[in-house]
């Protein structure tokens, strides 16, 4: 996970130095569809775990438009760093609290129902524990 924010959010604002400087700037908080709560900030750093709730004027619900959103310079984004990668090369996000974000150990793969899953379903899995072992 990553903290983001285009510069230009950064020309009337202080640069976040820990977690708790959040609760002082525009959050872009995602709203997650399977149960209607927002995405927790959950930070760790070293044996230290902390989670922020975070303010601010949008509540989005897909991280594309929470990107769209950083780009646009209206908050700050916390999403995977993954899909981050061509704005913070290009310069157009600036990273923020690198050495709290958590670097999780592999991809995941999540299932929100509790029937069995579909044969479509099961031969997407064998194909990424193929491809990915």
């Amino acid at each position: 996970m990553a903290v983001v924010a285009a510069p230009r959010y950064f020309s009337a604002r202080e640069v976040p130095r820990r977690p708790q400087d959040l609760t002082s700037h525009d959050c872009i908080n995602l709203r997650l569809p399977t149960h209607g709560g927002l995405l927790p900030w959950d930070f760790r750093k070293g044996s230290r775990e902390l989670n922020v709730r975070v303010e601010g004027q949008l509540i989005l619900n897909g991280f594309p438009q929470v990107l769209q959103a950083a780009l646009a310079g209206c908050g700050l984004a916390f999403m995977l760093e993954d899909t981050l990668q061509p704005h913070l090369a290009n310069g157009s996000l600036v990273r923020l609290l690198d050495d709290w974000c958590s670097v999780f150990p592999g991809d995941q793969l999540y299932y929100p129902s509790r029937r069995q899953p579909s044969s479509a379903f099961a031969l997407v899995v064998d194909a990424l524990r193929y491809t990915h072992p």
